[in-house]
Formats: C-alpha cells, structure tokens, sequence
C-alpha cells in the first residue's frame, strides 16, 4: 500500500477513485508548496440564480476540503489566494461580508487545524484588514505556531506587484544605495525563508495568474481546472498532484537523456 494512504485512513472508501489516485502518487515527487488561484465564486452563484455571497459561502467548503487534504497528503506548505488588492473595489456590502464569513472560518475550523496538526499564517497587506478580522488572524497564527504539519497561508489584501513594491522599500529603508540581487529581493518578499510554489493551481478554467507570487511562481508548474472552486474537492487536488508529478521539470535546462532517446 502506498504509504501516503495512512493520512486518509478511516476518512475515504480504499476502493474510490480517490484511494486510486493517491496509490498513483510517488511520496517522493510531491510538490512542496502548492499555491492556489481561488476562482469562481460568482459564476458559480450565477449559474444557480443565487447572490454572489452565496458563492463566496460555498467557497468556504472547498476551502475546508482542500486544506484538510494537503495536510492528509503531507504536503509542506499550501498557500490560498483569498482576497487581492483589487477586491477592495467590490461594493462594501460584499467585502464586508467576505470578512465575516472570514472569522467564521478561523473560530470553526480551529479545532480541525489543530488536529491535523496545521500551522496557520498569512501574507499580504494584513494591517489594511478590519481590526477585528486582524485580531482574529492573530489569534490562530499563535495558537497554531507549534504545530508541525502543514502550513497554510491565506494570501490576503494581497498584490503580487505591491509586495515587490514593499520588498524594495524595505531595502530603501535598510540603508541599501548598491545594486542588489535576486537574493536580496527575496530576503524581503512576504514569503521569505519558503520555497516557491512547486504547483500553482487555478480554478474556473482561467487562463491568467490574476498579480499573484509574481516573483515566486517563475518556474511553477500551472494547472488549470475547469471546475469553479465551490465544487472543488480532494479528489480535483489530488488529480492536480497526480498531473504535477507527469511533468519534466527543466527550469530552462534539457529533458532528462531518458525523455530525449525515449
């Protein structure tokens, strides 16, 4: 038996398609960040004659299920774009209510991130956030800084381009007047100390990365789904993984001798 099964024992049927496809998955080849393009909400709500909340609300189980799988599948870091920027030119009402549903999610789902031994964080321009959701975000973050597991991060009123922007006002603000490098710029991005996203998932069959991990994703795989993300489940994850293990990655070298001659 594959030995990743042992995370998902009790919790699916081993004759499923997704106990197939975990049993398909080399440990050994699993991404170690995977990052992912939230995507579809309102077009799920559209299609259904519903609110646009109704999406963001149907949103929130996704969100649970695909957390609750990485951690299953061991993998080290996943990041889950959650609010842009941008977002804050949605009408009041809708963001305000995406906050709300927001520390819903950090009191309920607590206690499942502490039994799957799940570290919480953020990234982003949190202090733009209401007090009370900051408050809330911090609470979890400490309360789950001693776990070991998974770490996920919720990548919120955040912009690719403005973390570049803050990175170098930090460097500004350190005194630097010489050229720096590639080393000096990731030394004080949000994600510093990570490693980049090994897989950059998007939902909803979109075909752009919406300013997200720009400098972190240049050599990510891209897997894109059709499927809007309230119905995204584990087993969309896993086939995500499973498609991520079938490529070469290169990163601007050769196919290995094998995949020449073969």
């Amino acid at each position: 038996m594959n030995p990743l099964m042992e995370g998902f024992e009790g919790v699916i049927d081993p004759e499923s398609p997704e106990a197939r496809l975990i049993e398909s998955l080399s440990p050994a080849r699993l991404p170690r960040h995977v990052a992912i393009i939230m995507d579809g909400n309102g077009r799920w709500a559209g299609q259904r004659g519903l609110p646009r909340i109704e999406g963001h609300r149907a949103g929130v189980k996704a969100v649970k299920a695909t957390v609750e799988c990485a951690a299953r599948l061991t993998i080290p870091i996943l990041t889950l774009y959650a609010f842009s920027s941008e977002n804050w030119k949605r009408p009041e009402r809708e963001v305000n209510t995406l906050w709300g549903l927001l520390k819903q999610y950090l009191r309920s789902d607590l206690e499942t991130l502490q039994k799957n031994n799940i570290r919480f964080d953020t990234i982003g321009r949190t202090g733009e956030l209401p007090r009370m959701v900051q408050e809330q975000l911090g609470y979890v973050t400490r309360k789950t800084s001693s776990n070991s597991g998974t770490r996920l991060f919720l990548a919120l009123s955040y912009s690719g381009r403005t973390e570049l922007v803050d990175a170098f006002n930090q460097l500004l603000q350190k005194g630097r007047t010489v050229p720096v490098d590639s080393g000096d710029i990731e030394a004080n991005l949000y994600t510093r100390g990570l490693p980049d996203p090994d897989l950059l998932i998007r939902t909803s069959g979109e075909m752009r990365i919406s300013n997200f991990l720009l400098w972190q994703i240049a050599y990510s795989e891209i897997y894109v789904t059709e499927v809007l993300w309230p119905d995204f489940r584990g087993i969309d994850f896993l086939q995500a993984v499973q498609e991520f293990q079938q490529r070469e990655r290169r990163y601007g070298g050769v196919a290995s001798p094998a995949l020449q001659n073969g």
